[in-house]
C-alpha cells in the first residue's frame, strides 16, 4: 500500500473528521436544485443530477480497484476534510460535483448554436473537462489529490480527460437536451440506482 493511501484510507467515514461547515454547504446544494425545481427547469436540474450520479460511479469503482489491488486507489483525497466518504471522495468533493452539473447545464447555448463552426455540444465537453483535469492537476501538485499509478498522472492526462470527465459532461448535456421530463427522470434513476446498489451491496461486502 503506498503511503498517499494509507494516509486516505485513514480517513474514511472517521466521524471524528466532522466540520460544521458541512451544514451551510449541504444547505447551499439544496438551495441550488430548489430554485431550478421552483422554476420548473427540470432541463438543468436533471442534467445536474445525472453529472453527480456519473462522479458517484467513478468513485465506486475507483474504491474497488484500491481494494482489489490492495496498493492504491487511481486517486485518492487526502487531507483535510469534514468527511471522507470514499478513499478518493470527501464531503467537499461530493457537494462540489452536485453543483458543477448544474452549472455547466445552465451556461449551455441552444443546440444549434455553433463554436468555432462546430457543434457546441462535443466542443463544450471538451472544454469542461480539460478545465476539470487542469483543477486536478493544480490539486495534484497541492498534495491534496493524489495519483499512484503511472499511467493516471499529470504527463499522461489522456486517461483522466475521457474517463475522468468526458462520461460526467456526456451525461449531463445528454439529459439536458432529453426531449421528455419522464425520460430525464427514468436515465437519472437508473444512474443513482445502479450508484445505491453498488454503494449497498460492495459497502456490506467491506469493499470500499
Amino acid at each position: 500500500m503506498t503511503d498517499d493511501a494509507r494516509a486516505a484510507l485513514e480517513l474514511v467515514r472517521d466521524a471524528g473528521q466532522f466540520k460544521w461547515y458541512v451544514i451551510p454547504l449541504l444547505l447551499v446544494v439544496l438551495y441550488v436544485y430548489a430554485v431550478e425545481a421552483e422554476r420548473r427547469n427540470w432541463d438543468v436540474l436533471f442534467a445536474g443530477l445525472a453529472l453527480w450520479g456519473m462522479d458517484w460511479f467513478n468513485e465506486i469503482w475507483n474504491a474497488l480497484v484500491f481494494h482489489f489491488t490492495e496498493r492504491a486507489p487511481v486517486w485518492g483525497a487526502r487531507g483535510a476534510t469534514a468527511y471522507q466518504i470514499l478513499i478518493g471522495l470527501n464531503i467537499e468533493i461530493c457537494f462540489m460535483f452536485a453543483v458543477m452539473g448544474v452549472a455547466a447545464a445552465k451556461l449551455l447555448p441552444p443546440r444549434g448554436t455553433r463554436i468555432l463552426g462546430l457543434p457546441n455540444r462535443p466542443v463544450l465537453v471538451a472544454v469542461n473537462s480539460a478545465l476539470a483535469v487542469g483543477v486536478e492537476v493544480l490539486l495534484n501538485r497541492a498534495g491534496v489529490l493524489t495519483w499512484d499509478w503511472s499511467w493516471w498522472r499529470a504527463g499522461f492526462p489522456a486517461l483522466i480527460f475521457l474517463v475522468g470527465y468526458v462520461p460526467f459532461f456526456v451525461a449531463c448535456f445528454a439529459v439536458h437536451d432529453m426531449p421528455r421530463v419522464r425520460t430525464k427522470a427514468v436515465t437519472v434513476g437508473a444512474i443513482l440506482g445502479v450508484d445505491a446498489l453498488a454503494l449497498a451491496v460492495f459497502g456490506a461486502l467491506g469493499w470500499i
